[in-house]
């Protein structure tokens, strides 16, 4: 960085100062484990050598506090795929069960703005479809943070919600659907063609929020790839060529990563594998009633505390499955 040059290719001076920004916060994790550990030894020691029992609380909450940082480090070195340390960028589409699974959708929205939250990370709404009496009928955001997708990317496939519907007059328990897909934002040029004649491109008017102004003209873009059938939106940029330049980037990363996840489903064919882990299935289950659970049926791990896991506590599903993934390669 104290090359007088350093700055003359600021896309990749960028990406290199964030590069080092997490370098350095794996250093001073390291040092923080260091630390904790001579401290913890020493406390023992003490404790030992004068008989002192009360030391044991202290060592306690001490360890407990060691090992989240040291499983929080060991995560990160699960993050080796190519495109881990990109943004997200999440579609949340309503299933079927009417305006229960756009309420469902919505709820889903909240959980994954709250994990965000947590995280420091920031959220970007990209395109906003409100439902016809309650939640949302599709959003598309944007999670922007170190590790971002490489951290999200456990959350794609089918969540699935069984609860007594607030909507039910007769009280009866429903089960909602809602697909969540997952891409990484690449930042640089992807060497994918995608040629005028593949695509359809419409305009239409933005919706959501933003005051009067927003529907006077047609500047939120969607782009359907005609061969795939794969469409992106997006209404959130300034103006029409910036959300057609957005939506674009969008499609080429969908087009990446089904483009890899038809390498993926090759090499499972080779390797005989039985497990079906293709994308876009079943993945979680949220029970509220008659008893309370969030299930990852990949994982099998599983939570009780259904409210906390809708306030954003998704670590230990999100652990859970990289360590799967990391077994099942």
């Amino acid at each position: 960085m104290e090359e007088p040059n350093f700055w003359d290719n600021p896309d990749e001076a960028t990406r290199q100062t964030k590069e080092l920004g997490s370098l350095k916060d794996d250093r001073d994790t390291y040092q923080k484990l260091v630390t904790q550990k001579e401290d913890m030894e020493t406390l023992i020691e003490m404790g030992q050598e004068e008989d002192d029992d009360s030391v044991v609380p202290e060592i306690r909450e001490m360890l407990e506090d060691f090992k989240n940082s040291l499983d929080e480090i060991s995560i990160k070195t699960l993050l080796s795929g190519e495109y881990d340390g990109c943004n997200a960028i999440l579609k949340l589409n309503a299933g079927a069960g009417g305006t229960e699974a756009m309420d469902w959708c919505g709820m889903l929205y909240r959980m994954y703005t709250r994990w965000a939250e947590r995280k420091g990370f920031k959220v970007e709404e990209l395109d906003f479809l409100e439902g016809d009496e309650a939640g949302v009928k599709s959003v598309t955001f944007q999670v922007n943070g170190t590790n971002a997708y490489g951290l999200l990317k456990s959350e794609k496939g089918v969540h699935r919600l069984v609860r007594i519907s607030p909507f039910n007059a007769n009280g009866k328990r429903q089960t909602s659907f809602v697909s969540c897909d997952v891409m990484p934002e690449i930042e640089q040029d992807i060497d994918i063609e995608v040629r005028d004649e593949d695509i359809r491109v419409d305009t239409y008017r933005s919706s959501g929020a933003g005051g009067q102004h927003i529907n006077k003209t047609s500047s939120a873009i969607r782009i359907t790839h005609l061969e795939t059938g794969i469409v992106v939106t997006c209404q959130n940029e300034r103006s029409q060529h910036m959300n057609k330049d957005k939506a674009m980037q969008m499609l080429k990363a969908k087009l990446l990563m089904l483009e890899m996840e038809k390498h993926a489903e090759k090499l499972s064919d080779i390797r005989g594998e039985v497990t079906d882990i293709a994308w876009g299935h079943q993945i979680r289950s949220y029970v509220m009633q008659p008893y309370q659970l969030v299930k990852d049926l990949r994982t099998d791990f599983e939570k009780g505390q259904v409210n906390d896991v809708m306030d954003g506590d998704l670590d230990g599903f999100i652990n859970a499955y990289l360590k799967w993934i990391a077994l099942n390669k």
